[in-house]
């Protein structure tokens, strides 16, 4: 065993998959699925919800918005518990310490906009009024803790573009490069204020990038005989 890690760092490998680490990147990898999934239903079922107009983190409020909280704790918990597979198994090359530390948090800033909530806006819940924009301290810090989750997100993927090219993984490092410059325009855009167009579109970003958290993960996963990530 000790020789397999010996040979896996010099030759930038990674470290065999352990039991312990193969579940915990096996929790990065559901990560995407588990918010996502649970983020279509709530647009389902949610009376008022308008994909075109309102945030997901909206549906933090309302009888139901206890399940979107929830959404955001466990994703957020499941990525931190990714990451700490990631940094199990990364052993050497550029970004096996940063890539890690950026997805933790990611991982932090979910958990932090399920503890504070998003404020009522736009007509969500119904009875809110229209151009009811007022921002509570809660929603402040989710606004806070939403940002430097998307930060780290956004980095990450800057890093594994960089990692994966030095590894001559060419389609996974422009992979990579696209969601992360994906997500940063839908971030800055819903940042602007924008709606419409700007919010389907950051969607869409946040569901390009969960898919390609997923495909990192389970890529580092699958490394355990192979050439590393």
């Amino acid at each position: 065993m000790k020789n397999k890690i010996a040979d896996a760092i010099l030759s930038n490998q990674t470290v065999p998959m352990t039991k312990s680490s193969g579940r915990l990147l096996a929790c990065g990898i559901f990560a995407g699925p588990v918010y996502v999934g649970l983020g279509l239903l709530q647009i389902a079922i949610r009376p008022g919800f308008n994909i075109t107009r309102h945030a997901l983190s909206l549906l933090s409020n309302g009888d139901l918005g206890w399940i979107q909280i929830s959404n955001f704790l466990v994703t957020g918990v499941l990525l931190i518990a990714g990451a700490i597979g990631l940094h199990r198994s990364l052993t050497s090359g550029r970004g096996r310490t940063w890539a890690p530390r950026m997805l933790g948090l990611y991982g932090l800033g979910l958990i932090g906009a399920g503890i504070f909530r998003a404020d009522p806006a736009l007509g969500f819940p119904p009875g809110t009024p229209l151009d009811h924009n007022s921002m509570s301290w809660h929603g402040q810090m989710h606004f806070v803790a939403g940002g430097l989750g998307f930060a780290g997100l956004i980095a990450s993927c800057f890093i594994f573009a960089i990692r994966f090219r030095i590894f001559g993984r060419t389609g996974w490092s422009t992979y990579s490069l696209i969601t992360g410059i994906v997500f940063l325009a839908g971030f800055m855009g819903v940042a602007s204020g924008a709606k419409g167009v700007a919010i389907i579109l950051f969607s869409l970003a946040v569901v390009l990038s969960f898919a390609w958290l997923s495909g990192v993960f389970q890529h580092v996963r699958s490394q355990e005989n192979s050439p590393g990530a």
